[in-house]
């Protein structure tokens, strides 16, 4: 018993010196730190959330502004940025209202969810663990849900990372929803390797889609807050995104297992059930936003901001350079009307 409880000791003293490392080369190499390289406009005026026809984004310019809260017309959205005060690793808005998932200091690796006003002045915050990863509220702004890795690894393989997902309202937080009664292909299922990750609500505000992974598979789940159940519906569903009519889901599904390009962007009919590839062929990693019924909007490494048709026509065009996080909460006119810049297409 002695040697077990040593055994178990020096690993936590391992992790913890692992995590102390991995977060002191990260400080290091901070963007905040680095001499600007990139040309960015800025205009003067405040980020404020209930601006109609503007994209909201995390500002990922290096420099001083870098991770901070930004946006920009959607009419000109290669034009100047507003830059606010704070800073978050991802951003969401919907409703005037804001969600800031951000790295917190300390010893393992740990973060902060909160939920602002129109003014990006936090309203209430939780303290929770692992590497930030997503966030997302409901279209009415009154649920928050959010992802964060707890091992820090990567989940381009299934079964190699652990995660820890939560969903916070003005009354309530579960800060992990692991334990919720999943059922796969219609039986009751439990195991070790369950993981939710990707939460996408519904306009009910307590009926929602995520991401589930046991046994090897990834599968898209139907899930009802206030009972505490959830169903698979359908295989080979990462990072789900309900569009604003309720109809469709707008996931990434694995097509390829080299890991060069291992997703694609589709959208799935609900009523149907039937999948549409889009004209994006690059590999998404990210939980996609609907700026309208007819357009969704990612992030690429870069990073920037694309857009693309949600029905498969088309093509990719890029909105905003060295920017993550996009949402659009007070968009005004269909986006499918943005500009399209020169050399904005797909590749």
């Amino acid at each position: 018993m002695k040697t077990k409880l040593s055994i178990t000791a020096i690993a936590v003293v391992l992790l913890a010196a692992v995590a102390f490392v991995y977060i002191k080369q990260a400080k290091a190499n901070d963007p905040r730190d680095m001499p600007a390289d990139v040309s960015v406009a800025v205009e003067p005026g405040p980020v404020t959330l209930t601006d109609p026809g503007r994209l909201v984004f995390r500002n990922e310019a290096p420099g001083p502004d870098h991770g901070k809260v930004a946006s920009v017309s959607l009419a000109d959205p290669q034009g100047p940025r507003r830059v606010g005060q704070l800073r978050c690793d991802r951003f969401y808005t919907a409703a005037g209202r804001g969600l800031c998932l951000a790295d917190a200091p300390g010893p393992l690796p740990s973060a902060t969810v909160a939920f602002t006003d129109a003014g990006l002045v936090s309203q209430k915050s939780v303290d929770i663990a692992g590497i930030p990863n997503r966030a997302k509220l409901s279209a009415d702004g009154t649920v928050a849900s959010w992802t964060t890795f707890v091992t820090g690894d990567s989940y381009a393989r299934t079964g190699t990372f652990s995660t820890r997902t939560g969903i916070m309202t003005a009354d309530e937080v579960d800060t992990n929803i692991e334990d919720m009664p999943l059922r796969v292909g219609g039986r009751q299922h439990r195991a070790d390797d369950v993981n939710f990750w990707g939460v996408t609500v519904a306009a009910d505000d307590r009926t929602f889609y995520a991401t589930v992974a046991t046994g090897g598979q990834t599968h898209l789940v139907k899930a009802d807050q206030q009972a505490w159940q959830a169903e698979t519906l359908r295989e080979n569903v990462e990072c789900p995104s309900l569009s604003p009519d309720g109809t469709r889901i707008a996931f990434k599904k694995r097509v390829a297992q080299d890991g060069a390009r291992p997703w694609r962007e589709h959208v799935l009919d609900l009523r149907t059930m039937v999948e549409t590839p889009l004209a994006e062929t690059r590999s998404v990693d990210d939980q996609v936003v609907w700026l309208d019924d007819r357009t969704i909007a990612y992030t690429l490494p870069g990073p920037e901001i694309w857009a693309v048709p949600a029905d498969g026509s088309g093509a990719a065009r890029l909105l905003v350079r060295h920017a993550s996080s996009p949402s659009a909460g007070y968009a005004s006119g269909p986006s499918s009307q943005l500009p399209t810049p020169s050399g904005s297409s797909s590749k």
